[in-house]
């Protein structure tokens, strides 16, 4: 049987292949019985699953994060596909490639990569631009960044998703040095590049993505800040207040104490990055939702938690341009 990927398949179809296993829940339901909901993963997006039968042993036997063989069923379900899984075992992780399950950016990211490096050399402060260029070029970190996702599960994340994050930024942070002149254009440039850095060593993609201890320990705004004191002593004469503005930037990026910002912005350029920062983010995810719930017979997408509201799936740009 030939293998269909996950935005392929269509209602009857019958499934005989593999996913990554990216999350599972064990609930009762209304007659009393266990089963289990699944969130199953290939190179081409999610798709929801259940289990109704052996579900206990199933449960014990497979994890998130295992690839998982599945034989079953794609069916309709409040107008939206499911798979209902009759069989499902675990894979030895040794014999696949995590590569074919893990969503890659659409773009070249070496072209994406000399984009901002061009941005990046036209900065104006020569300490900012060597600590800046320095870090993108290094040859630890540039392999890295290429291929880094920008999260676990919420926005950019794919391989290739950091790098589209950050670009995407810094381009808007070129738009407000010009709208707001009275801000300084290299460290909004500097924020666009600094602020998610760190997730190069926070997050995992060799089996799915997921944290490191180092990232679940101390996180990517700490990591940032040490690699801010780690190539800033070796430019001479770099400032060291700017070291602790690049630092604040850095620390505040999320804005709020209860969005994990160890320090609310205290400056201009701060609050842009943080705001900039919170705009992309939110325009990937809702267009992820609104990718991946488009096709059906629904004109809305399902109820998103975190958002807390519904989403029209019209493409209002070809729609009425």
């Amino acid at each position: 049987m030939e293998t269909k990927l996950i935005k392929d398949l269509r209602d009857k179809d019958s499934v005989d292949g593999l996913f990554l296993l990216k999350d599972k829940q064990v609930a009762v339901g209304k007659n009393g019985r266990p089963f289990m909901t699944l969130l199953l993963g290939d190179a081409s997006g999610q798709l929801d699953g259940r289990a109704w039968d052996n579900v206990e042993n199933l449960s014990r036997e497979v994890e998130t994060g295992d690839i998982v063989k599945i034989k079953g069923a794609i069916q309709i379900f409040q107008n939206r596909k499911q798979l209902v899984i009759h069989r499902m075992e675990k894979v030895d992780a040794s014999t696949v490639n995590f590569d074919d399950f893990i969503p890659k950016s659409s773009k070249n990211p070496e072209d994406l990569f000399a984009e901002l490096l061009k941005i990046v050399k036209s900065m104006s402060n020569p300490s900012l631009r060597q600590l800046t260029l320095d870090t993108l070029e290094d040859p630890e970190i540039r392999p890295l960044f290429l291929r880094a996702p920008a999260a676990k599960s919420i926005h950019h994340a794919w391989i290739g998703g950091l790098l589209e994050h950050v670009l995407s930024i810094t381009k808007t942070m070129e738009f407000m040095a010009i709208h707001y002149p009275f801000l300084n254009r290299d460290l909004l440039i500097f924020g666009a590049v600094f602020h998610d850095i760190g997730k190069v060593w926070e997050l995992s993609w060799d089996q799915g993505i997921s944290y490191t201890n180092r990232g679940r320990l101390i996180g990517h705004m700490e990591m940032a800040c040490e690699l801010i004191d780690r190539k800033s002593a070796k430019i001479l004469g770099f400032d060291s207040e700017l070291r602790d503005i690049c630092k604040h930037i850095v620390l505040s990026h999320h804005g709020k104490l209860e969005y994990g910002s160890p320090k609310r912005p205290k400056f201009l350029e701060a609050m842009i990055v943080a705001m900039v920062d919170d705009l992309d983010s939110k325009m990937s995810t809702v267009k992820t939702i609104i990718d991946n719930e488009r096709g059906g017979s629904e004109g809305w997408s399902r109820y998103s938690d975190l958002f807390d509201r519904y989403f029209l799936l019209d493409d209002l740009k070809e729609k009425f341009e």
